[in-house]
């Protein structure tokens, strides 16, 4: 996978992070937002499988 290939990030410009530094918005760690812009296609992958996890198993707030 090539950087043309990358993944765009999941920020949804909601950005709040819990007691546990995970973003409230789009589900990744601090560490993987600040990342992000000199990961490879291949690790954005992982992170957003990460993330999507996360955002799984976070108890619904209306």
């Amino acid at each position: 996978m090539s950087k043309l290939d990358a993944p765009p990030s999941p920020c949804v410009r909601n950005c709040c992070l819990d007691q546990n530094d995970i973003c409230l918005g789009c589900g990744r760690s601090i560490e993987e937002i600040t990342r992000w812009g000199n990961a490879s296609a291949e690790e954005k992958q992982e992170i957003l499988e990460k993330a999507r996890q996360r955002q799984e198993k976070r108890p619904y707030r209306p």
